[in-house]
């Protein structure tokens, strides 16, 4: 399949090179560009550090004061996470299972409640896992690491495979970025072109601002992760 992929980078390209091994033919166009806010640290050390993404660990590697984390054990939602938690220096890290309350629960077995937790995250964030650990009695900083910025239009080469009738399929990795990329094919006068795309997505909340249009969401990965949803594209090369 013709396959567009609209994640930031570098995820966009990891993901087209896999894509490409797999036999298919990836657009790498991001819809989002993520950077690094240059936030300060809160004033207290954490007992723990809990990361969501793996661009919540590249932020958190080159945030002002980030010398000061290394030894401090992160938590992190999943292997790709934990992966980019360690290249940032972070660490010892451990990986949950790959969402939210997987998270929630290795730290509930990990820590004791009234610890102290620093969640770097992006400036749309998710309320969980902070919301259910504070409720338990933690005590949680939140340091948004990161933001992602719309792109102004939707990239040339997308517009053109749409217009054209060269894409099959989009492949979408974050409620965000499926939103911009609706948003943008719709502003090009593209939006018909793209609600006849098949749509793959990470998660039922990653589906979610697609559904809430009138779009279907083609396959849906049984859990948050990579490996699951390129397992829906293995009987339709």
């Amino acid at each position: 399949m013709r396959i567009w992929v609209p994640r930031p980078e570098p995820g966009a390209a990891r993901t087209a090179r896999r894509l490409a091994e797999l036999g298919h033919a990836p657009l790498a166009a991001p819809v989002l560009a993520v950077r690094a806010t240059g936030a300060p640290l809160p004033p207290e050390r954490p007992d723990a550090i809990l990361l969501t993404s793996a661009n919540g660990a590249d932020a958190l590697g080159v945030a002002p004061g980030a010398a000061t984390l290394r030894g401090i054990p992160v938590l992190a939602v999943g292997a790709r996470t934990a992966a980019a938690a360690r290249a940032a220096g972070l660490g010892p890290v451990e990986a949950a299972e790959g969402d939210a309350a997987a998270l929630a629960a290795r730290v509930r077995a990990r820590l004791a409640p009234g610890s102290r937790l620093l969640h770097a995250c992006g400036a749309d964030r998710k309320a969980e896992p902070a919301a259910s650990l504070a409720a338990a009695g933690y005590a949680v900083d939140i340091l948004v690491a990161y933001a992602a910025e719309a792109a102004a239009r939707l990239p040339e080469a997308v517009a053109a495979a749409l217009a054209a009738g060269r894409l099959d399929a989009a492949l979408h990795f974050s409620r965000r970025s499926a939103e911009v990329a609706y948003e943008l094919a719709e502003a090009d006068g593209k939006g018909g072109a793209f609600r006849r795309l098949r749509h793959y997505c990470l998660s039922e909340d990653v589906a979610a601002p697609l559904e809430a249009r009138g779009i279907a969401a083609h396959f849906v990965a049984v859990r948050p992760r990579e490996e699951d949803l390129l397992a829906g594209l293995a009987d339709t090369i």
